[in-house]
């Protein structure tokens, strides 16, 4: 697992706001400290750390991602055929995914991930999620993250109905609690009668908001969105932000990756842009969203000197996020974030 509980003697949760474990004092700098900012650029290069009046007042790291790098080995096309064929798999080639991506993310905080195909947006949420293991770097969530959807739990040949039940149990529910909720998974999934016909009928937009209504009725402290909200009608887009602002209210944190800079910037507080496994950009999500529309624009209309200055531009005012204390122990001190230009 790439993603781990830390400390592990801390009991925040999104309720009660406070730790219930008796085992640490104030939940340890998690309880005690907060990032005056947790956003990018010149004018925050220093990140000060503050005592906050209390826990309901700080600013709560949930998700600290420490020099993340991810590597993929895979065949490569070039090369002799000939040469390919008598030596077996023939030549292999490194595929950066993730290049030292630190990130800090905070309780109620909803994240957008922008960037284009292969820019490593899905790579992360997995690393975030513990479903891979990282290169190097390390991933510390203050609970579990939950990567929508459950799709090992989903049985295709079944109904959506019974779906959301096998759903909900793979997330823990008891019986009692899965009758309870799922009114709600019914019509926030908004598909209606086709909610009794097996999933392997539905659309990839109908599966996608089945999928999401699921995930976001456990109420989790941390929840991973890769895809699922650009599609489907505006009375569902609208079921699913307001959902998303309700997890928001009760210091969930949202990780969202979507194509669409639109829902980003209608959907997010704060956005990150991944460019090449690296990030390029972090700030407020209209701030980012509008740049990288305006970059796509450039590209997609042939504007290739505009795109790489729009590219030169996000780099040389980034400014990385660098954890210079760590524990020791998982459950002893936490680590203490800087942003500095490197």
């Amino acid at each position: 697992m790439s993603s781990s509980t830390w400390p592990v003697s801390c009991c925040w949760t999104a309720s009660s706001r406070r730790c219930t474990s008796g085992r640490c004092s104030g939940c340890g700098p998690w309880g005690r400290w907060s990032w005056a900012s947790s956003t990018s650029g010149p004018a925050r290069r220093a990140t000060a750390v503050t005592e906050p009046a209390g826990p309901r007042d700080a600013l709560r790291p949930t998700v600290v991602v420490d020099s993340v790098s991810v590597n993929y080995v895979v065949r490569s096309e070039s090369g002799h055929r000939r040469r390919r064929l008598f030596a077996g798999s023939g030549s292999t080639e490194v595929i950066h995914a993730l290049q030292k991506v630190s990130l800090v993310v905070n309780a109620g905080e909803v994240v957008g991930i922008v960037g284009q195909n292969g820019s490593g947006k899905s790579t992360l949420l997995r690393i975030i999620a513990g479903l891979e293991t990282p290169a190097s770097g390390q991933v510390y969530a203050v609970g579990s993250p939950i990567l929508l959807g459950v799709n090992a739990a989903l049985i295709p040949e079944l109904s959506g109905r019974d779906n959301v039940t096998l759903g909900l149990l793979a997330m823990g529910m008891s019986r009692a609690e899965i009758a309870e909720a799922t009114p709600d998974v019914l019509s926030l999934a908004g598909i209606g009668r086709a909610i009794n016909r097996p999933m392997k009928t539905y659309s990839s937009g109908m599966g996608a908001r089945l999928r999401f209504a699921i995930a976001a009725a456990a109420h989790p402290e941390i929840l991973l969105i890769d895809e699922a909200l650009g599609t489907g009608d505006a009375a569902s887009k609208g079921r699913s932000a307001e959902r998303i602002e309700q997890l928001r209210e009760h210091a969930g944190t949202v990780f969202l990756v979507s194509h669409a800079a639109q829902t980003i910037e209608e959907s997010c507080s704060r956005a990150v842009w991944l460019h090449d496994g690296a990030i390029i950009d972090d700030g407020p999500a209209p701030d980012v969203a509008r740049t990288y529309r305006w970059w796509a624009w450039c590209v997609a209309k042939g504007e290739h000197a505009r795109a790489e200055q729009v590219l030169a531009d996000r780099r040389a005012a980034w400014v990385p996020v660098q954890v210079v204390s760590r524990p020791e122990r998982r459950d002893r001190s936490a680590a203490i974030v800087r942003r500095e230009r490197s």
